[in-house]
């Protein structure tokens, strides 16, 4: 009889993560438990943004949390579609989680405070804030979703590259829909300053990914 060696990866490193993921939802659904109930309501309605996106600070604890588990989710998720698309990469770099990890957060950060910068130079912070309040939310919201996905692919589906691509195909669709959204609730001063507004978003929603993709290509 021959014998032939079967690897099997461990997955107890992506379980502490998945499980600090629920600790950190817990920690936020029991310190903030209307604010939690009316941030898991915004496909449905926008009262969160009614109640706490006005006056709230963007760093108040709420949102560090949700953004915690933002970081975690889609760096798990784009180290899945990695070891997908790329497994050679996953044998040659042992570090590769903690790259995307820290990548991650420095990108999402840095153009944070760049789109602040520029609210105070041209004088609209209420309304970059506001914008910029928006925006994290829903992608705290589509964090959930990524989260969800990332206990399915990992525990009971073996992904495909296909699937991976549709997943992602219905993330982007879902952020599209809901800058979309944030662009409506501003739409009578995008109308006022359209050619700003097309330069921002070449600059700051378009140029960054485009120059990450080029980057990491």
């Amino acid at each position: 009889m021959q014998y032939v060696e079967r690897y099997t990866e461990s997955l107890d490193w992506i379980t502490l993560f998945l499980v600090g993921c629920v600790v950190l939802y817990t920690i936020a659904k029991y310190a903030y438990p209307k604010r939690f109930d009316e941030f898991i309501l915004l496909p449905i309605n926008n009262k969160y943004f009614f109640v706490h996106g006005k006056n709230d600070d963007i760093k108040h604890p709420f949102n560090i949390l949700l953004f915690i588990n933002q970081v975690i989710s889609v760096s798990i998720f784009l180290f899945l579609f990695l070891k997908v698309m790329r497994p050679e990469v996953l044998k040659t770099n042992p570090w590769l989680f903690l790259q995307i990890c820290s990548g991650y957060s420095i990108f999402i950060l840095i153009k944070f405070s760049i789109e602040k910068i520029v609210g105070s130079i041209f004088s609209i912070d209420a309304l970059i804030n506001n914008y910029l309040y928006q925006k994290l939310s829903y992608r705290n919201l589509l964090a959930i979703a990524l989260f969800i996905g990332n206990l399915i692919f990992f525990y009971t589906l073996e992904p495909s590259l296909n699937i991976l691509l549709s997943f992602i195909a219905i993330i982007l669709i879902l952020n599209g829909i809901a800058l979309f959204n944030s662009y409506k609730s501003i739409g009578k001063i995008i109308l006022a300053n359209f050619f700003y507004f097309i330069l921002y978003l070449c600059a700051l929603e378009i140029a960054p990914y485009y120059i990450l993709y080029k980057v990491l290509h």
